[in-house]
């Protein structure tokens, strides 16, 4: 199977970008319209979508007790990833193992120079040879992707309406000298609305993306089925883990192949990755193609 882009799931993300896009414009002009000065919001959600994009892979790493392994301790896994970045044209990340209960793999960075491609040692254990190649490349489909940069992008308006939202009374007292409370509470009332669009704008995209990686993997490693079964075995494994293990967690879960800490259906609007039975079917849908 050669890596081609899916057409249907190219359209939707491109269409969820051009949402967010308008929602982002929207949100502006009100805010001008309303003589807003929110210079300074801006420049602190710039600041924070920079620290997200350039700190974010430092932070996690940190955050789950990641550290970095050479080739000579974990000699197997090098080589099956340095396979699979020939393989995605792309050069070879460093790799991570965090000690934890909880079978998952992630990947961060903010771009294929920079890029950590991390496992938990319980996943190791849990899958076999083929299933564990099939998570990795799912990862280094992400950073072929270029991912963290995407959804960094994606998440910078609702950066800015958050912090209005958090801080909309002291920003009253420096944007209210004229004492218009009816015009704070509109940029208030917006701003809400603009924070639950665009993240679930984001979150939207961000499921998308998932799907594409599951398609990347398939591509890579031309064995769909080998994926289908980790997030199953991933999944049925995760009910057995504790509970404060996995908030321990909690942090690194919109960077797991699959979530630690999963809502229900109606957090599934909210949710930064699709169920499993919808990668599933995708997947299936992947090896009757490949058969």
């Amino acid at each position: 199977m050669k890596w081609t882009r899916d057409f249907g799931l190219t359209m939707r993300m491109a269409l969820t970008s051009f949402l967010l896009l308008i929602v982002y414009l929207i949100f502006l002009g009100v805010l001008s319209a309303l003589g807003f000065s929110f210079g300074f919001l801006l420049l602190a959600a710039a600041v924070m979508a920079f620290a997200q994009y350039f700190f974010s892979d430092k932070l996690v790493l940190w955050s789950t007790g990641t550290r970095l392994v050479e080739e000579d301790e974990y000699p197997e896994l090098h080589r099956m990833i340095e396979s699979l970045a020939a393989k995605a044209d792309l050069p070879k990340p460093k790799i991570g193992i965090m000690a934890s209960p909880v079978p998952n793999a992630f990947a961060t960075g903010r771009g294929p120079k920079s890029a950590v491609v991390a496992v938990t040692d319980s996943i190791m254990r849990t899958l076999n040879r083929e299933e564990l190649e099939a998570v990795l490349a799912h990862e280094m489909s992400h950073v072929k992707n270029r991912d963290m940069l995407t959804l960094t992008m994606a998440s910078f308006i609702s950066m800015l309406a958050f912090l209005i939202m958090r801080n909309w009374f002291f920003i009253g007292l420096f944007n209210n000298r004229d004492n218009n409370m009816g015009a704070l509470i509109l940029v208030y009332i917006v701003s809400i609305l603009v924070w639950i669009v665009s993240t679930l704008l984001t979150r939207a995209l961000s499921r998308y993306r998932e799907f594409a990686a599951d398609r990347g993997s398939a591509a890579l490693t031309d064995n769909p089925r080998a994926l289908i079964s980790a997030l199953q075995k991933i999944s049925g494994r995760m009910d057995y883990v504790p509970a404060e293990k996995k908030q321990e967690v909690e942090g690194a879960n919109a960077f797991f192949i699959i979530p630690a800490l999963s809502g229900n259906t109606l957090m599934e609007l909210f949710s930064t990755h699709p169920s499993l039975e919808k990668r599933v079917a995708a997947l299936e849908e992947l090896a009757t193609g490949i058969r």
